[in-house]
């Protein structure tokens, strides 16, 4: 890709990002963060943007845009955002390399910070 992604997604997670931007008025994309909560410690959030915040990290999969919040990026570094319909639950899911424990019911997880040193030199090379 060339470009420094902090998070990357696939087919599917695209694809549900069009849809939601589809069927909103003035939508650009969603937002990630991730904010204190659950019985593990953090929780994902992923809002509908309606406003890019130059701040934030932009990601852009066949026209899917997803940006990440400043605060969130350190967390979400190396993260695989994909997009599950089962039976029990319709969602975004996320495989990141930073999280250390989640609680038993998916809703929450623990997060380490990613290692600041990498993160600066993926920036960097970008």
């Amino acid at each position: 890709m060339g470009r420094f992604a902090v998070i990357t997604m696939t087919d599917k997670a695209a694809g549900r990002v069009r849809e939601i931007v589809a069927t909103r008025d003035n939508a650009h994309g969603i937002r990630l963060g991730i904010k204190k909560g659950g019985c593990a410690g953090m929780e994902y959030t992923v809002d509908l943007v309606t406003e890019p915040n130059p701040k934030d990290d932009h990601i852009e999969r066949d026209g899917a845009h997803v940006y990440v919040a400043p605060e969130a990026a350190l967390f979400l570094f190396g993260t695989e955002m994909d997009f599950e319909q089962t039976t029990l639950r319709t969602g975004f899911t996320f495989k990141n390399p930073n999280q250390s424990s989640a609680c038993g019911c998916g809703e929450s997880v623990e997060l380490k910070p990613a290692d600041l040193k990498a993160l600066a030199e993926a920036r960097a090379s970008a």
